[in-house]
Order: structure tokens, then sequence, then C-alpha cells
């Protein structure tokens, strides 16, 4: 991974070829991405989109110890507004009983700075986090104005390090450079890999204070794992996921959610690091790879009951502890079919539509195969190799799903609700608004307080499918009482028209 010598990660389009623009069937996208295809496909027409300085804020801001500044304009920063709630769950969850929310700080770029440059306003910031707040790390995120008008933030932070105690990350998270949004998490921990994880041992610094500390802290190091917990990951999902490694016998180092900047420190010391979404965080755990010999397992979502089983598996497989991880998945998976054996009857043959991030969307897709129920389209934000094997494993059960690969686009979601008519909408809220007011009952793929992961995620995701099937009448009336913004001739046209090189027949 050369990638870490440049101030800047590389892009998602380059670096993994990614997609954001497919409309078809499912089985019919894995040749095409192969043979390179996809990666130049456009839209002639685009409805609503992500930018990757939203992802980046939702990790950032939930760190502890730590002061975000958003080098832009005010408005960059304000979405933190709305993950005031989570963050602060996320501080109480962590032993903070008197959770401060998000600490951030904007230069509040104006015309003026585009012209003059925004330099001296940010070199300004930074001092005052830290005369303010006296953090652990000040996060330096760059948006697109200063992106545009040449704004170098390494070198004025690196014209401030010596003024200040706290540890300067700049990241560079300008929205117009990629259309990928998860091209955020590798901006992200390029820059935490560049500035945070160096390898100093503290055993090597006199912290232990005679030998046997030391040999006591090689022995924990053995049990010790990297997990790598995702931003619409929950506090009940970090404890199932924790359960599950701690009756492995193994203690959970976990980043970077909701983590002290030292947990980024102790990372090059873990026996293992174990992800939960390729996506995620690939970019990191193949650099604790390369540069500290850290193996790693990441190419499975806990999501679902096969899944969390190979999860288990992989994980056990490079610690040499296969026998305990059979005995754990066996008990888990009895317990588990006990308790969704009174619920599967109303699932059965029920029908469903998916959308939200790649894997979250393609593992829970498969989820629901296992529960029962019938998957009509997935719609994940984005397309690359990570998820191809959860599309195998859906498209060899039902080639003829129809798979969308879209960053939002409500026009082309609200077209495929419509003709597949599915009996339930799993998405983010952004998304499920849609299939609401088309009379679709609708599921958070992604809530604060629910839990997903593992064997309890499983038996909770079918609970509440069940609770909400049970009674559609709020969306029904809600769709009859709702004008969309689309007129009626749309949703007779192909729903992939507007996907160049995509118009696949509907």
């Amino acid at each position: 991974m050369s990638y870490i010598d440049a101030k800047a990660a590389p892009r998602r389009e380059d670096r993994l070829g990614t997609c954001i623009e497919f409309g078809g069937l499912i089985g019919d996208i894995a040749k095409p991405f192969c043979e390179g295809c996809l990666k130049n496909r456009s839209r002639a027409f685009s409805q609503g989109t992500i930018c990757q300085l939203l992802p980046a804020l939702a990790i950032l801001t939930s760190l502890q110890e730590t002061v975000v500044i958003a080098h832009g304009a005010i408005g960059c920063g304000g979405a933190v507004h709305s993950l005031g709630s989570s963050v602060r769950l996320g501080q109480w969850r962590s032993g903070d009983k008197n959770p401060k929310g998000a600490l951030w700080l904007s230069t509040n770029l104006n015309e003026q700075d585009v012209t003059s440059g925004g330099e001296v306003k940010l070199r300004e910031a930074i001092l005052e986090a830290d005369r303010r707040y006296r953090p652990d790390a000040i996060i330096i995120l760059s948006t697109c104005v200063p992106g545009i008008i040449g704004d170098d933030i390494d070198s004025v932070t690196n014209d401030v390090k010596d003024q200040i105690s706290a540890a300067l990350l700049p990241v560079h998270c300008e929205g117009f450079k990629t259309k990928v949004m998860a091209t955020a998490y590798d901006a992200i921990f390029h820059s935490f890999l560049r500035n945070v994880v160096d390898g100093r041992d503290e055993t090597d610094f006199g912290v232990y204070d005679n030998e046997a500390a030391v040999a006591a802290e090689a022995i924990r190091r053995k049990r010790l794992v990297n997990l790598m917990n995702v931003s619409s990951m929950t506090g009940p999902d970090q404890n199932e996921l924790t359960r599950l490694l701690n009756k492995l016998g193994l203690e959970v180092n976990m980043l970077p959610c909701d983590a002290h900047p030292d947990a980024f420190r102790k990372a090059p010391f873990a026996a293992l690091s174990i992800g939960v979404c390729p996506t995620h965080d690939d970019y990191f755990m193949s650099y604790l790879e390369e540069k500290f010999g850290v193996p790693f397992v990441g190419g499975q979502m806990p999501i679902g009951i096969e899944n969390t089983g190979t999860w288990l598996r992989q994980v056990a497989a490079k610690l040499g502890l296969q026998e305990t991880a059979e005995r754990i998945i066996e008990s888990e998976s009895a317990e588990l079919n006990r308790a969704l054996e009174p619920i599967l009857p109303s699932l059965k043959g029920r029908t469903a539509m998916l959308s939200a991030g790649e894997m979250r969307t393609l593992a829970t897709a498969v989820l629901l195969q296992e529960l029962g129920m019938e998957i009509l389209a997935v719609r994940p934000y984005h397309y690359d190799e990570f998820g191809a094997v959860e599309v195998e494993k859906l498209s060899g059960i039902n080639p003829s799903i129809r798979l969308n690969v879209a960053t939002a686009q409500p026009f082309e979601a609200v077209n495929m609700i419509n003709r597949a008519k599915p009996d339930l909408y799993i998405g983010h809220n952004s998304d499920n608004v849609w299939a609401a007011k088309c009379g679709v009952s609708v599921l958070p793929i992604y809530g604060t307080n629910s839990i997903y992961s593992g064997y309890a995620g499983a038996y909770d995701i079918a609970r509440r499918i069940r609770r909400h099937l049970a009674n559609t009448s709020f969306n029904d009336k809600l769709s009859r009482n709702v004008r969309q913004p689309y007129r009626k001739n749309w949703y007779s046209e192909d729903p992939f028209k507007y996907i160049k090189g995509g118009e696949l027949s509907a």
C-alpha cells in the first residue's frame, strides 16, 4: 500500500474500480464489473446523492477527547447537528456519565476567503481549539472550498504542531473529488495511519516497571484483537460481537467509532484485526498487516445466521480456536432456531426490497432469505469487489432479483417500488420515507438502540419484521394522502433509462 506516502488517500473509483451506476438483474453485474465495463458509467440525470463529508463527520465527531475542525463554509458542518444524540449516546456507553456531544468548530470561510485563502483562519481555529478544549487530538477536515482554492492544510498543521500538545490529523475529504462516499473511510484511516499509528511499543519506554509486567502484557497481546466497528453499528451490535469474541477467549480493542486515539496506537500490537464490513475497514487492516504484520479477517459482515457463523470461523481459524468456535456456533444456532420457530411462519413468502451501504444491504438481504422471505430488489449505494460474495449468494437463489446500484437517487427507487410492490422496505430513513409514501411498510436498516449483528441481531430483525407486517394501516393511509413529486408517466418508464450504458428492460 504505497498510498500511505501521499497526503491523501486515493479515490475508491481508482483504487477499487467502484461503481455507483447500475440497473438490471443481480446475476448480470459480475461479468461487466470484472471486465471493468462499469467503472465509467454515469447518469444523464441525477437526483440527490451523498457527499463523503457526511460519513466522515459521523465517525470523527464520535471520537473521545477529540475536536473536529471543519475547514470550509459554515454549512459544511451542519450535518453534525443531526448526529448529536448518537454521539452523546456513544460517549455515555464509553463511560462518560456527563457526555458533551460532538466538539467541532468551523473556520466559516466566506467570499473574501475564497479570494485570499483560508489558511490564516485555519491556524487560528487550531490554536483556539487547543486553548479552549485541551483535546488529545485535533482533526482538520478539509471540505470542497479549501480543496478548490488550494489551501494546504498539511503545511498549516506542520507549522503549529510544536505550539500545542494535541496530535494534529489533517483529513482530505473534499466532496467534489469522488462520487463514492465510502472514500471517506479511507481518508480517515489514511490520516490516522500517517499521524497516530507509529508502532512505538510502550513496553520499550518504561511504562511497565518490571519484567513480569512486560511478560504479562506479551501474553495479553496474544488474545488481543482489533474489532473494527462502523458508523452504522449500534451499541447493542458492539456488545453482541464483543460477547461472541469474549466467548472465544479474546480481548477487544474497538475502533474507530467512539474510540480514544490511544485505540489506534494500540492497534499494531494486536494478534488479529477483525472487520465487520470490508467497505469500511479494508484500508486500515491491510496497512496494519503490511507494515506491522497484524493479520486480518474482513470479507464477511456478521449479519445473518450463516454469515455470523462464517465470521466466527474465520476469526477462529487465524488463532487456532476452531473447536471452541464450533461449540459456540452450535449452541448459539440452536438457541436462535428455537426462538425463531414461532416467528418464521408469518414471514414465509413475504417480499422485501432493501437499500443502504453495499455490504449492509446485501448481507441483510441474505438474512431475509434465511428467514423465508423473497427478495425482489436490492439498492446498494455502490458496488465493488467486496460485494461479490453476497451477490453470488443472492443470485444463486434467485438471479432475477433487481439490482440498482445508486447512492440515493430516489426517482429510481420510487419507480422500482411501484413496480415491485414489496411487503417491506428496509433502508436508511432517507430511503424509507419514499417507500412509506408509496404505502409500503418500512423498517430502519440502522437504528441507534436496535441490534442487527450476530445471532441476537438475526432474532431481533425477525421479531421487528413480524411486528411491522402485522399492521400496515399507517402506510396505507399515508399513501392515499400524500403527493409524489413525479409525473405518472415516469412509473411506466424504464427505471434505469438515465444510466448511460446501463439501460435494460425493466
